[in-house]
């Protein structure tokens, strides 16, 4: 990419502010989703949690693979588990959204770690083919 082609600051600030703003949009109806559960018989599955966590492994890939880099992968990274973390704390009248149970603990642990993963990722090197002899 050449300094021609390069985002502007501001252009950079603000795909950083929406991926941010889009991070803290899905950790919300996340958090909110993720005790759905599916039961046959005696067998409890917790489809909202595994969708929730697909959720944001999906996002966070997809933007970091669609705007080219960590960094705004990053900011969707901190809308998301900064949500998730607010979302855990009790409200005012001491309810809360995310349980101290396996799946409160999950949930509240997944996002981090998927967003590490995601964002540390080290960048493949680009695939160069071979040209064709004629």
């Amino acid at each position: 990419m050449s300094t021609e082609d390069a985002p502007s600051p501001l252009a950079r600030i603000g795909s950083y502010a929406i991926a941010a703003v889009i991070g803290v949009i899905y950790g919300a109806v996340a958090t909110v989703g993720h005790r759905h559960e599916i039961r046959i018989g005696e067998i409890v599955i917790p489809w909202g949690l595994v969708a929730a966590l697909a959720g944001v492994l999906a996002l966070l890939l997809g933007i970091r693979l669609v705007a080219g880099g960590r960094w705004v992968a990053a900011a969707a990274a901190v809308g998301v588990v900064g949500t998730v973390a607010l979302l855990t704390l009790p409200g005012p009248g001491g309810s809360v959204l995310v349980a101290g149970d396996v799946e409160g603990t999950i949930w509240a642990v997944g996002p981090a770690l998927i967003a590490v993963l995601v964002v540390a990722w080290p960048k493949l090197p680009e695939r160069r083919t071979a040209p064709v002899d004629a």
